[in-house]
């Protein structure tokens, strides 16, 4: 019999959380970012669900060649652009577009010899202080996207650095005008188009839809922000960790459970070990303490784990679960219990329990 740990990923909830994206982005187009093998859901699995939106956005090249050979025909964003020079060609043949963020990279596209122009996304610095071309530099790349042949479609974006909290985009919105302005002088008859909106600014800030906006963590039923939960947002959780309990121990007052003995027992308990540790992703460092332990739910009931996260196995108090046994379904995220509580618990947010999913954990597709 196979471990029973997997993570059971439904293409239902993914195609209702990018059609919310698309009904709250009115007239914008939407990228699927599918960044970081679609957020760890697997990029196979988050095509085929996804398979008719406008566009996909990533960062790899290669996951950009593998979103090819599935079929997409549509748009893809490089998010981060070409990394070396010699990768233009392969952005050419396969109609990548690319994010231009320095002028080095302005410099390298001016010099390629590709076989057709590639439509750039040039990327403005308003704040955020990673990538991004400055006003020094916006004005000589603009130059370039109207008057070079090897720049094709023009599109502005930028970043937002705090659309998930109170301090908003106004900020950033206000910077990024210079750039719309000079491209308005710049490109002359060549025109252009904007994209600013992550997660957050879709489902907070209309103003920034503009002509594409790119839902990444929402997609996956996650929210952005700490203040509202993904389902008063609408969203439904594409990934949810399921195992079962392998063992189970009754612990005496005083005993105590898991590596360091980090939790005793105040009273007579019982103990379900789930099969989950942390070499299938789960956070080590969730707390299972005497005070505090990060939710799980058995058999369709809210516990918490206890005791020290290991390698391969946990434990959860199921003292008031008394039908729990060998073979008990447990939920360690997804469906009944927010990723984004079980990230919170543990000090750190869903993006990272997604993607830290390791490849010994089976991932089954469902409705």
């Amino acid at each position: 019999m196979a471990r029973p740990i997997r993570a059971e990923l439904s293409s239902s909830a993914l195609r209702h959380n990018y059609a919310l994206a698309k009904s709250l982005a009115k007239e914008a187009q939407a990228f699927a970012v599918v960044k970081a093998n679609a957020y760890g859901h697997g990029l196979a699995f988050t095509y085929r669900a996804l398979k008719h939106a406008d566009g996909f956005a990533t960062l790899e090249l290669e996951s950009a060649l593998q979103l090819r050979q599935l079929g997409a025909a549509g748009p893809i964003l490089m998010l981060e652009g070409f990394f070396e020079e010699s990768e233009l060609s392969q952005f050419a043949a396969h109609r990548l577009s690319t994010v231009l963020h320095s002028t080095h990279q302005v410099g390298q596209l001016m010099q390629a010899d590709i076989s057709r122009p590639i439509d750039t996304f040039i990327k403005i610095n308003t704040g955020m202080n990673r990538l991004g071309l400055t006003e020094h530099s916006i004005r000589y790349a603009l130059s370039m996207a109207a008057t070079h042949k090897n720049f094709g479609a023009v599109t502005l974006m930028t970043h937002f650095a705090t659309a998930d909290d109170e301090r908003g985009v106004a900020a950033q919105l206000r910077a990024f005008r210079p750039a719309e302005a000079a491209a308005k002088e710049l490109m002359g008859t060549k025109q252009f188009q904007t994209s600013v909106a992550n997660s957050a600014a879709l489902l907070r800030y209309p103003n920034t839809h503009r002509d594409w906006v790119r839902p990444g963590i929402m997609l996956y039923g996650s929210s952005p922000f700490a203040d509202k939960s993904a389902v008063e947002l609408g969203l439904k959780p594409v990934m949810s960790l399921r195992s079962e309990i392998i063992g189970v121990q009754n612990l005496e007052r005083g005993e105590s459970v898991g590596y360091a003995a980090t939790y005793t027992a105040a009273k007579k308990m019982r103990i379900g070990i789930v099969a989950c540790g942390y070499a299938d992703g789960y956070p080590r460092h969730a707390p299972g303490g005497n005070e505090v332990g990060t939710p799980i739910v058995v058999s369709g009931k809210r516990s918490r784990i206890v005791g020290r996260v290991s390698m391969d196995m946990m434990a959860v108090d199921i003292t008031d679960i008394p039908s729990a046994k060998i073979g008990t379904p447990v939920t360690l995220w997804g469906e009944g219990l927010p990723a984004d509580e079980v990230a919170a618990a543990a000090g750190t947010i869903a993006y990272e329990l997604f993607c830290g999913i390791t490849n010994r954990v089976p991932m089954v597709e469902v409705a």
